[in-house]
């Protein structure tokens, strides 16, 4: 593998760091097995360095005007623009997903760059009427301060991109700690950063497998004011209880199991293209993909029928390949926790429709599937499947299936199809859901708050709340004024 943006070693103070451990751990490409590149694996301990060099870089950061950092995230996101093939390409290699789709994923990315360039200018304070005779109630915004990220593997260029944009823009520095399966999209992004011009210490990236103690690490530590993480709902709550000792703000967004509701009166094409959609797209690799989907007893036999129909067609390959709509699971692990939830569902009286094995290409390849009769009580109903599987559940009416769809501890995204705008209303505000899309299979977009409620998260994401958590509010009482 070769791109001039191609990284070994982590990003600390402006620099390319290798740990005096000397020890590095294999970045593979899922489709064929084979080793792209070897990456320094960076020591906990180590990890300071880089919290020191965000705490040194600072003052002058978030001193500098908003327009000024406007700037140089302006130039790192055309920078970002201009090399989206390259990046796609190395993202393609070390995660897996077609190239179509990372090349989507850097374009997404970078919008969360240009996005938070141009509303950091406008994090304005307030002028408050004081009750107080000669004297002034004002109230200003800061940045919190050094912030830590901790990244997962299915989206590795925009979920660095859509935290740290948030934070430079608000005038914080940053350590992100990518997953180990995928760091060459966030070397890639730190090499962009340095070309534009961010300045050393503001943005670092540490490489490691040892996610538990260099997550810790990042925790404990004083100087680290935030701490944000996208990943796995067991996960977060860890992260949450290390994080009390230092009372640091924290952003968790965590596992979903989205319901997908088609209701009688929908545009039954419509829905079942968007279910392609939600559902396979990076191989079901995503927390806000449909992992249950409800289908109206009246229309279920033909939504089925059309799924299956399409289903049938998505070619499973390397994502490399031209025409290829569904690549590898990221590790073999993935693979059987999606045969497990098949089983799991088959011993319990699901119908297989389509798919239902892994592929005749090997490795971490898993037919696109379709279970029918899926029930309540299977592991596909209660757990985040993340796999290229869709369950069909029936339902009868709307208070029916906004039981089942709420009946989770997850409240990250939900989905719906209907036409009647009453029915449509009764749905969407009774769905305990952050994020609710009606009649289309996409949601994420930067100028929209991302998260979601329940054991889904705390905060937001993108928008102009994404910067809420990036920031402290000073209240200043100005008396004896005349």
């Amino acid at each position: 593998m070769s791109s001039k943006y191609l990284r070994d070693s982590s990003y600390i103070d402006g620099k390319w760091f290798n740990s005096k451990s000397n020890r590095y751990f294999d970045v593979l490409n899922p489709a064929t097995g084979t080793i792209l590149s070897r990456v320094n694996d960076i020591e906990p301990t180590d990890v300071e360095l880089a919290i020191q060099a965000a705490e040194r870089a600072f003052p002058s950061w978030s001193k500098m005007t908003s327009k000024e950092r406007a700037s140089i995230m302006r130039r790192f996101y055309e920078l970002i623009i201009e090399n989206a093939d390259e990046l796609a390409a190395i993202l393609t290699q070390e995660q897996g997903k077609p190239l179509s789709e990372a090349k989507t994923e850097i374009i997404y990315g970078a919008s969360f760059i240009e996005w938070f360039s141009e509303e950091g200018k406008r994090l304005y304070g307030d002028i408050i009427p004081s009750p107080i005779a000669n004297s002034k109630i004002i109230v200003e915004k800061s940045p919190v301060g050094v912030c830590a990220f901790i990244t997962p593997w299915n989206f590795p260029s925009a979920m660095i991109t859509r935290k740290i944009g948030a934070a430079m823009a608000a005038g914080c520095t940053c350590v992100v700690k990518p997953a180990h399966e995928t760091p060459l999209s966030a070397l890639a992004l730190a090499a962009l950063a340095e070309e534009a011009g961010v300045p050393k210490g503001v943005l670092n990236i540490v490489t490691g497998t040892d996610s538990h103690n260099i997550g810790r690490v990042l925790c404990d530590s004083e100087i680290v004011r935030k701490v944000s993480f996208t990943g796995s709902t067991d996960v977060g709550k860890i992260l949450y209880r290390q994080c009390a000792a230092t009372v640091k703000k924290i952003s968790l967004e965590l596992g979903g199991n989205a319901p997908f509701i088609v209701f009688p009166d929908a545009d039954l094409d419509a829905a079942v293209s968007g279910a392609i959609i939600c559902k396979y797209r990076n191989a079901g690799q995503t927390c806000v993909c449909a992992n249950r989907f409800y289908i109206h007893e009246d229309v279920y036999d033909k939504f089925a029928s059309k799924l299956a129909d399409k289903v049938r067609k998505l070619k499973v390959g390397d994502g490399l390949d031209k025409g290829v709509d569904i690549g590898p699971l990221i590790t073999p692990d993935a693979l059987e926790k999606v045969r497990s939830h098949i089983n799991d569902a088959l011993g319990q009286g699901a119908k297989l429709i389509e798919g239902g094995d892994t592929h005749d290409l090997g490795g971490s390849y898993f037919k696109p599937t379709i279970l029918g009769n899926a029930m309540e009580g299977m592991l596909i109903a209660k757990e985040e499947t993340f796999g290229p599987v869709a369950p069909l559940f029936k339902f009868k009416d709307i208070d029916d299936v906004l039981r089942q769809a709420n009946n989770t501890q997850f409240g990250l995204a939900a989905y719906f199809y209907a036409k009647d705008l009453a029915l449509i209303n009764k749905v969407y505000n009774g769905l305990e859901y952050g994020m609710v899309a009606v009649n289309t299979p996409i949601l994420s977009t930067e100028v929209a708050p991302f998260g979601g409620v329940k054991e889904s998260g705390i905060g937001r994401e993108g928008s102009k709340y994404g910067l809420d958590d990036f920031i402290e509010l000073k209240y200043v009482l100005l008396g004896g004024l005349e």
